[in-house]
């Protein structure tokens, strides 16, 4: 038997590709399921123009990245986890526990070999880009072997340009996964909790003391600041807080700029990432901060001069399930540097 054949034999769910994107629907199925249970109810959803029809829950899912393995966690489905990989930072206490019942298929990126050994019926990525031929395979030849794939609709082009912020589309996801796992209610539970969050800081908004611009500093290699670019979470996060982001015109998500940019349009405030788990030069807050202060046109910086700096993990720049933690922060931030009322 080749190795697709036995991988297909592993495999009871089906997919159908589409090119358009659709609401998740819900359908009987056509007959009753196996061993004589009563009939099963078959969940539709579409995800980044690929049509995914489950007659029963995953059982076995593989997540691609961490921000899919902790939001797997969040609705209570570790139990139905085969493995996780690309793990970047540590798990947060409130995972831990359930994380480490699961196995980890590989702690960096997750090989085609190493994915289809795990034997998933479904596989979970934030980002389009980890389903590549020299990675874990494209969507399309895990289709073919009978293996679903769900993309984050914060990854998919076409509803961003509906419109949808990056917490509607984050929330999209809460739902349609909460569907295909059957989970419903624990989706929208989440979901609900995060909302609230969102519309209190959008409430701030009104409380806000003119319109702050917020740099969003990620990383620096040497030296050089990586920041938010448009269309991203952080410009998102701005535009709920009666802020802007300072580099909401450069239509790149996190551009590579120099100091002397940075400089000439000198943000009241400067978000940074600390991401000093992932052990690189200039990574942590700390280090950021003090390169900053050597650097002679980063210290000139109003931001900088009068410590209007804001720390959050930088891990939850990106969309993810902890993002609204560093919506929290961030407003809280505002409020304490007077920001906002």
């Amino acid at each position: 038997m080749s190795p697709r054949t036995r991988l297909g034999a592993a495999f009871v769910l089906a997919l159908t590709v589409t090119g358009c994107a659709a609401p998740a629907e819900t359908v009987p199925s056509s007959g009753p399921s196996s061993g004589g249970s009563p009939a099963q109810q078959v969940v539709t959803v579409t995800s980044c123009g690929q049509e995914l029809s489950f007659q029963r829950p995953p059982s076995r899912a593989v997540t691609l990245e961490q921000s899919s393995t902790e939001l797997l966690l969040a609705l209570g489905l570790q139990d139905r986890m085969a493995g996780t990989s690309n793990l970047k930072t540590e798990i947060p206490p409130r995972y831990r526990a359930a994380y480490e019942r699961i196995p980890v298929l590989n702690p960096k990126i997750i090989t085609s070999e190493q994915l289809r050994a795990a034997t998933p019926d479904l596989a979970v990525s934030p980002f389009a880009s980890l389903f590549t031929k020299d990675r874990a395979g494209t969507r399309e030849e895990l289709h073919r072997a009978g293996l679903p794939t769900y993309v984050s609709a914060v990854d998919c082009p076409d509803l961003a340009e509906n419109g949808l912020t990056p917490f509607d589309l984050l929330f999209q996801d809460y739902e349609n996964l909460g569907r295909i796992f059957r989970a419903e209610e624990r989706a929208a539970a989440l979901i609900a909790e995060q909302r609230a969050a969102v519309e209190a800081a959008a409430a701030s908004r009104k409380e806000a003391t003119g319109r702050p611009s917020i740099l969003w500093l990620y990383s620096m290699f040497n030296g050089v600041p990586y920041v938010a670019g448009d269309g991203g979470m952080p410009s998102a996060m701005s535009e709920l807080l009666g802020a802007e982001n300072a580099f909401d015109d450069v239509d790149e998500l996190w551009p590579e700029v120099s100091w002397e940019e940075v400089a000439r349009r000198d943000p009241d405030v400067i978000v940074i990432g600390d991401l000093s788990e992932r052990g690189r030069p200039g990574d942590s807050a700390e280090e950021k901060i003090a390169m900053m202060r050597e650097n002679p046109l980063a210290a000139e910086l109003t931001a900088v001069r009068e410590n209007r700096l804001i720390e959050v993990p930088g891990i939850e720049m990106d969309p993810s399930v902890r993002t609204v933690d560093t919506l929290r922060l961030v407003a809280d931030g505002l409020r304490r540097l007077g920001r906002v009322r």
